[in-house]
């Protein structure tokens, strides 16, 4: 059965970019060392497979069969050209999908739960990719992220963009779920527990 499954670099202090992080600044000023633990790739994602036991994580983010994804952070990433990996389909988590630039495997959805459904569906049984720090915390209040798939990076950036802030007095309870301790990077898997 498919889950929802975020893959987030973030810094030991909780950020996923760097300050001033935009368009043409993707992971802010310094978020670069948060993915220096993938290999230097050129265009092909595949490329960016590290050959050591990052390698298994990278290959599950790849073997996803659908992605969710926020407005902001899949404009910031050029939209990957309209394709994330592999032609799998992707949902854009969007306050105005009117006037958004068409893709042939791009949906603009706005509601974070029928984002995760269809994408849930469309993934054919594989797990469904979710980025972007918003649309996570959006899917975890809605009860509708299965799963984290946290790349600790050892380094602390001060500031930026933190992955959970604002996530409001609700309790979420997390179960590890796997460790994988790579050079530059400790894979932290979490399940989201049901309330």
């Amino acid at each position: 059965m498919s889950a929802t499954v975020l893959f987030m670099s973030m810094s030991l202090d909780g950020f996923i970019t760097g300050p001033d992080d935009g368009p043409g600044n993707g992971l802010g000023d310094g978020g670069h060392r948060l993915h220096a633990w993938l290999a230097d790739g050129g265009e092909d994602p595949a490329s960016y497979r590290p050959a050591d036991a990052s390698g298994a994580v990278f290959d599950e983010l790849m073997a996803t069969g659908a992605v969710v994804v926020g407005r902001r952070t899949f404009e910031i990433a050029g939209s990957w050209n309209g394709d994330h990996h592999d032609d799998v389909p992707i949902f854009v988590l969007t306050r105005r999908p009117e006037g958004a630039r068409a893709w042939p495997n791009v949906t603009y959805v706005t509601d974070v739960a029928e984002a995760m459904a269809r994408a849930k569906e469309a993934a054919g049984g594989r797990d469904v990719l979710v980025h972007g720090a918003r649309t996570a915390q959006l899917a975890l209040a809605a009860g509708a992220l299965d799963e984290l798939e946290i790349h600790q990076v050892p380094v602390l950036l001060g500031e930026g963009r933190r992955l959970f802030e604002g996530l409001g007095r609700e309790h979420i309870e997390l179960e590890l779920a796997r460790v994988i301790d790579a050079p530059g990077v400790t894979h932290l898997r979490y399940r989201v527990r049901p309330v």
